[in-house]
C-alpha cells in the first residue's frame, strides 16, 4: 500500500493554501520513523473498523491527516489505530453511527481534539445482510439496513456541512462510500441496493447545496474490492441467470490510494462519482 500512496504522502501547497494551512500557524508535528509531516486541523472521519474503512485510515494517517476512527467494536478500532502513524494523529470513538446523540459527540470531540475537519470520509461500507427475495423480508431487517448504511450517512454528513459553513475559510469535503449496486442491483438485494441508490441521492444532494459554500461530495463507488465483507466472491456469487460464478477481486490498498487522491485535490476541484473495481467484475452485463 506504501507505494500506492507515496506521491499522495503530502498535500499539494495549493491544497494547502486552500486548507489555511500554509500559515505559520498551523501546527506541524513530525514522525521521525515514517518522515512524514501531520497537519494540524486536517482531519478524515472513517466510520468503519476493518477492510475499506481500514486500510483508507491508514493510508490517510500516512499521508499526513490526523484521523477518526469510529465504529461499534473497539476493539477492532484499536487495531486499526496501532496501524496508523502515531497516537497523537489518532482519535478513536467507539459507537453507533445511527445514534444521532453520539453523531454530535463524535464531531464535538474531534473538533477538541483536533480542530475543524478539512474532510469526512465514508462514512460507512454498509452491511449487506438479509439477501433474498423480496417478499421474504421483514420490515425489520430492510429498516435496519437502511439505518445503517443510509441514516448514519446522512446524519454524520449533516454534522459536517454544520461544520464547514462554520469555519474559516468554509468549505470542506465528504466522501460516500457508495456501491456498483448504487448503478445496477445483484439478485435478492432489495435492502443493500434500495440504500446505495439512496446514498446517491444524498451525494448530489450535497454537493448541489454545498456548492456555493466550497463543500464538495464524491460518491466513490467499489466493486470487489478484496475484504473481509467480500470474502464469498472466491467461492461464487449469485448471476441474474441463476448461475453462481466466482467472481474477480481486487487490492484494496488501490481503493486506499484513490481516497488518498481526491482527499488531496484542492476545494475548486469536484469529483462526484469515482468508480474503482476489479477489471473482470460482470458489472456491464449484470441485470
Amino acid at each position: 500500500m506504501n507505494d500506492l500512496v507515496q506521491r499522495f504522502q503530502t498535500p499539494s501547497s495549493r491544497a494547502r493554501r486552500w486548507y489555511g494551512l500554509s500559515s505559520p500557524s498551523c501546527k506541524r508535528v513530525r514522525n521521525a520513523d515514517a518522515n512524514l509531516v501531520h497537519l494540524a486541523h486536517y482531519v478524515s472521519f472513517n466510520v468503519f473498523s476493518k477492510g475499506v474503512g481500514r486500510e483508507s485510515a491508514v493510508a490517510l494517517s500516512k499521508a499526513g491527516w490526523n484521523v477518526v476512527l469510529t465504529a461499534r467494536r473497539a476493539d477492532a478500532l484499536h487495531e486499526t489505530s496501532l496501524l496508523c502513524t502515531s497516537p497523537e494523529t489518532c482519535l478513536v470513538l467507539a459507537g453507533d453511527v445511527t445514534d444521532e446523540d453520539f453523531v454530535k459527540k463524535l464531531f464535538s470531540e474531534t473538533v477538541a481534539r483536533f480542530g475543524k475537519p478539512a474532510l469526512v470520509f465514508g462514512v460507512n461500507a454498509g452491511i449487506a445482510s438479509f439477501g433474498g427475495p423480496v417478499e421474504e423480508l421483514s420490515l425489520e431487517n430492510f429498516q435496519t439496513v437502511i439505518s445503517v448504511n443510509l441514516v448514519g450517512p446522512f446524519l454524520c454528513a449533516r454534522e459536517a456541512v454544520k461544520l464547514f459553513k462554520s469555519q474559516t475559510p468554509i468549505g470542506g469535503r465528504i466522501i460516500n462510500n457508495g456501491s456498483l449496486s448504487a448503478h445496477t442491483p445483484r439478485p435478492n438485494s432489495v435492502a443493500y441496493t434500495t440504500s446505495k441508490h439512496a446514498i446517491t441521492g444524498l451525494s448530489k444532494c450535497l454537493a448541489l447545496d454545498g456548492r456555493a459554500f466550497d463543500i464538495t461530495c464524491t460518491q466513490i463507488d467499489i466493486g470487489n474490492a478484496r475484504t473481509p465483507m467480500a470474502a464469498t466472491m472466491a467461492t461464487g456469487m449469485l448471476q441474474p441467470d441463476g448461475r453462481m460464478m466466482p467472481e474477480a477481486t481486487f487490492d484494496v490498498a488501490h481503493v486506499a490510494a484513490a481516497v488518498v487522491h481526491i482527499a488531496s485535490l484542492p476545494p475548486d476541484v469536484a469529483v462526484p462519482h469515482y468508480t474503482i473495481m476489479a477489471s473482470k467484475v460482470p458489472f456491464a452485463g449484470r441485470g
